[in-house]
């Protein structure tokens, strides 16, 4: 991040990513994927944590079930719909362990429950169907997905208008 765009790391409390947007183009991507918002919190930011996996969310529940610290994590799950990558309680154990939200390239489940916790989370969509426990993946690696490059450490801000990146 430039000094121009320093105001950046201000911009953690209140926020709208399209004044974001407007002000620190330069310094940000923008996912053009059209994620839902599932969670119960539409507004959200924090520093990214990444994992990648496929139609398993072993790794999903052991990282939500420890520190969040006010992170996001982002998950890619290759745009997979056929099982959810995280449910009600993987997502209760996440607002217990202080994670700001989650983006979810695949599916969640239990999206009513979902949507009623303190917590953001964007995804694809939702299916009744658990994934697999076996904790295949990676964990804070780059990942890309929606025309943006989620670095680990670098800083996500997410609403109803979309989720933008720091470069």
């Amino acid at each position: 991040m430039t000094e121009t765009d320093s105001s950046l790391a201000d911009t953690t409390a209140d926020f709208a990513t399209a004044d974001l947007y407007d002000v620190h183009e330069d310094a940000l991507q923008s996912v053009s994927l059209q994620l839902l918002n599932l969670g119960g919190k539409p507004r959200f930011t924090g520093s990214i944590r990444t994992v990648r996996c496929y139609r398993d969310n072993g790794i999903v529940k052991a990282l939500l079930n420890s520190p969040g610290d006010g992170s996001v994590l982002v998950v890619d799950g290759g745009g997979s719909l056929d099982s959810a990558l995280m449910g009600d309680l993987i997502a209760a154990a996440a607002v217990h362990n202080g994670w700001s939200g989650v983006v979810i390239n695949g599916a969640i489940r239990d999206r009513v429950a979902i949507g009623t916790l303190e917590l953001g989370v964007k995804a694809l969509g939702s299916n009744p169907r658990k994934s697999a426990k076996a904790g295949e993946g990676q964990v804070d690696g780059v990942v890309e997905f929606g025309g943006v490059i989620f670095v680990p450490g670098r800083t996500l801000w997410s609403d109803e208008d979309g989720i933008l990146v720091e470069r």
